[in-house]
């Protein structure tokens, strides 16, 4: 935080909340949110003034400036990073350098002679007062301006200063509409016809408007008008219209619209089933003792149904609800579920959103538009100012956690904090809840409810496990499937139904290797192999985004035996069309979904019967509903298993299962094939079983055991720098100042991580074991912060930078 001076004039304008413009170093302009107003002037340097107040409404309320605090303080990180990812980018000012006439300049006795390209620059300011880079670049018709512009500042031709605009901008529509008199009269109107004959295009124009706005049946139409583009969109002349216009038949005038549709409600809620509402009438009884309140139900037990219930209860009181969703792939099926409930009455917000579509939402919940929102983390900063429920579905998921950049938070852990702030409850849903969850639940901190039956008719699915070993001894492995998987698919297919193949890898192979010398083709950035995408006939690094061209030979020894290793998404899809090449086949990863409606596209057409087989990455394993899907196979389920880290067991457990549950969710029992090379683990028996109880008593007798979570709290330094030396001596300095703290606490490494080197930055990490109690962890936090300072400031340490990830996953 820092602290600048209020002009008086500005003295009636400031409020909590509001955006300003301040300077900030020598050139910067930057937007500021006012935090705290008070009367002690700053004892290291000289406060300067607020430019200017942005807001006559603040756009940010004091519930969310403590929620930011608190942010900063348990993720270790400043608010000012809080609050950059809490703004969207929009409600940010950007500055753009400009250029105007000095004053003082006299070009007739200047003493500086001035070349060619320098009069063009000064002629085009005669023109116009100031002018941009780009600007000058299209005035002289070259890219490399500086030394010019450079020139005629040392000259003092020119000065150059900053120009603060806003980002946002409305959407403006230009709306055309009959005169008022001739919507009014119906002989003008056939006269107007009587004028008009002859001249065809400005008739099809006039009898269009009449068309799609009756003027007699529904005079307030008029006033509205109608979209000059939807006026023109049958191919009509708009110099016609444009006649029209200066003739007085039509008027044009704009309109600010809203980028987001008004939807009216199509539905009513579902009857609930005795089951759910049995749920329902416990989870509110429930919420009268705890705060939070843990869904355990199994997949197709329909949470949705029960989600919806509560949002009408909490929004008829008169409060907010937010319900996250882990990611954007989630929200296209249920988002269209809820609308047909709750119509224009809820808010999207996700980023796949423009940067002005995401304000519009902003002031949509600022002004109350918005009552209910649907969102992924980052709409846990949306500014409400009165949330009565928090409901976070798939709260298992890894995708709450935000890695890069700080501030490093769980969506879920901050979810609760928000809904104490707000005194709001929240409702965590799952049907495999975090081992966290589920521990806080039975120790009571949360209260508890379970759905142990799928709704409706729909019956839990029967598993297979295929023992990839035996079949590639009996040579029964066809690219990579066993027999058992081919012949369930060929079976679902034959029944006209349709199937879910799950891979967790992207891509056509994990890597490319030299049969003969063994070479494999590495990121030059980066500690890992590139994978190679068969569709852009290239090799690309998943970390640093770092590309090349398959080579035709190996760079090692020449030879031209190059192969690829494993199996991606990719790679599947071709292997399966070529396995049944009757089948319709698509494909959903980060590569068939990067564009803004990409989900939307590849779940419409499954959905809509035009895909047979989707092949996918973890993304089809959340809250896909889709009655036809009867197969679903999980193509490596050891390659899910075996990750070094303290979760994978359970992470394993819970994308299984997940992606088992979008099979058989209505009448049709669903068939699950799990291919592995070691059906004996015993997680297999467990998620076979549905033996989740039994699963957690396991995996937490061990972390009791070797001090986990939720046993303890964890946190994950990573040291980083270009030089491998520098990092190494860095991270051990660190960890001897760390291990002088006095409290209670386990410091394991520095170590190399896992991928030693990322973007050409070397890396290290520190685990640390706290205590859990909150005294522990501020004492902790607090001396980290001071070593890091003092570290920092040694010369051998300013370029070192060292990420701090509390409760890492």
């Amino acid at each position: 935080m820092f602290t600048y001076k209020i002009p008086r004039n500005l003295y009636s304008e400031i409020q909590i909340g509001a955006r300003v413009i301040v300077q900030f170093g020598r050139k910067k302009i930057l937007t500021g949110i006012i935090g705290k107003v008070h009367n002690k002037p700053p004892q290291a340097y000289e406060a300067k003034p607020i430019l200017e107040v942005l807001d006559h409404q603040p756009s940010v309320n004091p519930l969310q400036i403590r929620f930011w605090a608190w942010m900063a303080e348990y993720y270790c990180c400043h608010i000012g990073e809080v609050m950059h990812a809490a703004l969207p980018s929009g409600l940010r000012l950007s500055s753009e350098s400009r250029i105007q006439v000095n004053p003082n300049f006299d070009k007739e006795n200047s003493p500086y002679p001035l070349d060619e390209r320098e009069e063009k620059i000064l002629d085009a300011l005669e023109n116009q007062s100031e002018l941009s880079y780009d600007d000058c670049e299209k005035v002289l018709g070259i890219k490399t301006i500086h030394p010019i512009l450079k020139s005629l500042v040392t000259k003092e031709a020119i000065l150059i200063f900053e120009k603060v605009q806003e980002k946002y901008s409305p959407k403006i529509e230009t709306r055309i509409r009959l005169r008022s008199d001739l919507a009014h009269n119906k002989e003008a109107l056939e006269e107007l016809f009587a004028q008009l004959s002859g001249k065809v295009k400005q008739e099809s124009i006039l009898l269009k408007y009449l068309r799609d706005v009756p003027v007699f049946q529904k005079p307030e139409l008029n006033e509205k008008g109608l979209d000059k583009s939807t006026l023109l969109e049958e191919g009509d002349s708009e110099s016609s219209l444009k006649t029209l216009i200066k003739n007085g038949v039509f008027e044009s005038f704009k309109v600010v619209v809203n980028r987001l549709e008004e939807i009216q409600p199509e539905r009513t809620a579902s009857e609930l089933s005795p089951i759910q509402q049995e749920a329902v009438d416990s989870i509110k009884s429930q919420f009268e003792e705890k705060q939070t309140v843990l869904l355990h139900g199994i997949t197709g037990s329909g949470k949705t149904e029960i989600y919806i219930r509560l949002i009408q209860e909490v929004l008829e009181s008169g409060s907010q609800v937010l319900l996250l969703l882990p990611e954007i792939a989630l929200t296209t099926q249920i988002v269209s579920r809820l609308q047909e409930v709750f119509g224009s009455q809820m808010g999207v917000y996700h980023s796949k959103y423009s940067d002005n579509e995401r304000v519009e939402v902003w002031n949509g919940v600022l002004s109350g538009r918005f009552s209910f929102v649907v969102g992924v983390r980052s709409s846990l900063f949306l500014p409400f100012d009165s949330l009565g429920l928090i409901i976070v579905d798939e709260e298992h998921e890894s995708s709450y956690k935000q890695f890069d950049p700080a501030p490093r938070f769980h969506a879920r852990d901050a979810a609760i904090m928000l809904g104490y702030f707000h005194q709001a409850k929240t409702l965590l849903g799952s049907a495999t809840p975090s081992f966290e969850s589920y521990f806080n639940a039975q120790q009571g901190k949360y209260g508890h409810v379970e759905l142990h039956q799928r709704f409706g008719d729909a019956q839990l699915p029967e598993f297979y496990l295929a023992d990839l070993g035996a079949d590639r001894r009996k040579n029964l492995l066809k690219v990579d499937s066993t027999r058992l998987l081919r012949e369930k698919i060929q079976e679902a297919l034959d029944k006209n139904e349709q199937i879910l193949i799950y891979q967790n890898r992207r891509g056509y192979s994990p890597y490319v290797q030299c049969e003969d010398c063994g070479w494999t083709a590495e990121c030059v950035q980066c500690d890992v192999s590139l994978t190679y995408h068969q569709f852009s006939e290239e090799l690309r690094c998943h970390y640093c985004g770092y590309k090349e061209k398959v080579p035709t030979s190996c760079p090692a020894c020449g030879s031209t035996q190059l192969s690829t290793k494993g199996m991606g998404t990719e790679r599947i899809e071709e292997s399966l069309s070529l396995l049944f090449p009757e089948a319709r086949l698509g494909r959903m990863d980060l590569d068939t979904t990067r564009n803004k409606y990409g989900y939307q596209r590849i779940l419409d057409e499954f959905g809509s019967g035009q895909i047979d087989i989707l092949v996918g990455t973890q993304m089809i394993t959340k809250g896909l509903d889709f009655g036809r899907v009867t197969v679903v196979g999980i193509w490596d389920g050891d390659r899910i298993l075996n990750f070094p880290d303290f979760r994978a067991g359970e992470r394993a457990f819970q994308q299984i299962t997940q992606v088992a549950g979008r099979a058989g969710r209505r009448s049709v029992k669903g068939q699950v094939v799990i291919q592995t090379r070691n059906p004996e683990q015993d997680i297999y028996a467990k998620v076979i079983a549905g033996d989740y109880k039994n699963f957690f008593r396991v995996e937490m007798a061990e972390r009791k055991q070797f001090y986990y979570p939720p046993f303890v709290k964890l946190i994950k330094i990573t040291t980083r720098h270009a030089d491998f030396k520098t990092a190494e001596k860095a991270a051990i300095a660190l960890h001897r100042e760390m291990a002088q703290i006095a409290v209670k606490k386990i410091v394991l490494g520095p170590e190399r991580a896992l991928i030693g080197r990322i973007k050409n930055q070397y890396q290290f990490e520190s685990l640390i074991k706290l205590d859990r109690s909150g005294a522990t962890q501020q004492e902790f936090k607090k001396r980290l912060a001071e070593i890091l300072e003092e570290l920092q400031a040694r010369s051998e340490f300013r370029s070192v930078r060292w990420i701090i990830d509390v409760d890492p996953s």
